[in-house]
């Protein structure tokens, strides 16, 4: 696999721009994603991911094959997000941005799109209500199909703790759907 030659070829250092550009198209969808899972703007997220690749490039070489080259990546993405959100730029400027506009609909006939599209909004307002330490397990864990063990090593938190988290976010939406409805 692609991921297995870049772990292996991190050390040497002329290919670090190579190397950048395989991670950016392997994972730049992903972090983007992952991204705005916590600013909840497309701009602002794109502007993150590509500062996320810029850290990754300057600190290649202090990645040290301890676990895969994708966690690595995530680590540096989530505590950047998380050093964003603790900015002062970020507390002081409110987003309007809504998520829903950015998934599209994938229904056939104009009554299921519009359905289709408002109980997707719905939804997806509905995770991105959610605490911030609900909201990154049920993003890594559903969206990016993560199993705990990786969420755990990516978020260092205890494997039992993200059960409970997301066991947690799970009433917290149900919750919140049946409100809506």
């Amino acid at each position: 696999m692609a991921n297995e030659e870049i772990a292996i070829n991190v050390k040497n250092v002329e290919n670090a721009e190579q190397i950048i550009s395989q991670l950016m198209d392997d994972y730049s969808d992903d972090i983007l994603y992952l991204v705005f899972s916590y600013v909840k703007n497309r701009t602002t997220a794109e502007d993150l991911t590509q500062e996320i690749f810029i850290k990754c490039y300057e600190k290649l070489g202090q990645f040290n094959n301890k676990s895969s080259i994708k966690t690595w990546l995530y680590r540096i993405a989530i505590n950047h997000c998380k050093d964003y959100l603790r900015s002062w730029h970020y507390r002081k400027i409110k987003f309007s941005d809504k998520i829903g506009d950015y998934f599209p609909s994938k229904a056939k006939h104009v009554e299921e799109e519009i359905i289709s599209k408002n109980v997707t909004n719905r939804l997806t307002n509905a995770v991105m209500d959610l605490p911030e330490k609900y909201r990154e397990v049920v993003f890594l864990h559903y969206y990016e199909e993560l199993p705990l063990v990786n969420i755990s090593k990516i978020t260092g938190i205890n494997s039992n703790t993200l059960k409970t988290r997301l066991k947690h976010a799970r009433e917290l939406l149900k919750n919140k759907m049946k409100e809506e409805v």
